[in-house]
């Protein structure tokens, strides 16, 4: 009872404390949130990435979902690991090229079939320079397992300036986040095609200077 209420606090102070920082401002084109499944899926530049989405959701689709996450990097101590099992509640990878660990295309349709919205950075790890890595294949055998869920893209903008990399106290900046237009993987589309058209998809809600 006390855990699930620290717990509970700790989500709504890092919250506020993401707003509070950097100003966070959303845009949603199209449908806005809603309590309908969905993958969310994002530029990464920082780790605590997945907490600004996180917090642009209401709290009841924020209560249900969860980030996916390097379990080499959450499980290195007893403070990360309580955040990200018992406050985020994040689905765990072995993001490691040796991995002994379960495959996470499973572990994350599992998390979706049990009733879970998922927030995914499809690059695979944190991207310092300006341009968008090459997108990592899990999303597209996500989308081939659970043809019905809804990808949305959300371009981060700023959040590297705000929190970059190496840095443990953030600079307050502005930073704003944008939702687009959610995309389902069509019938027997090749894993190339679909990769492209999802990162083009994310890309179109970059700013100019972006």
């Amino acid at each position: 009872m006390i855990e699930r209420f620290l717990a509970g606090f700790t989500a709504r102070f890092l919250c506020n404390l993401a707003k509070l920082i950097t100003g966070m401002r959303s845009f949603w084109q199209g449908e806005g949130p809603v309590p309908r499944l969905r993958v969310y899926y994002a530029n990464h530049r920082s780790h605590v990435d997945f907490v600004l989405i996180w917090a642009a959701l209401p709290p009841a689709l924020r209560a249900q979902t969860r980030p996916v996450a390097g379990a080499d990097y959450w499980l290195t101590s007893g403070p990360k690991r309580w955040l990200i099992n018992k406050v985020l509640r994040a689905v765990l990878i072995d993001r490691r090229p040796e991995r002994q660990g379960p495959d996470p295309v499973p572990l994350m349709a599992e998390a979706i079939r049990a009733g879970d919205s998922l927030i995914v950075f499809p690059e695979g790890t944190r991207n310092t320079g300006d341009a968008l890595l090459p997108f990592k294949s899990g999303i597209y055998h996500l989308a081939q397992a659970l043809p019905w869920v809804e990808f949305v893209p959300v371009w981060i903008d700023n959040l590297g300036r705000v929190m970059p990399k190496g840095a443990v106290i953030p600079i307050p900046l502005l930073c704003s986040l944008r939702f687009g237009h959610p995309i389902t993987v069509a019938p027997d589309e090749a894993k190339d095609a679909f990769l492209a058209r999802a990162r083009e998809a994310l890309i179109a809600l970059a700013p100019p200077e972006a």
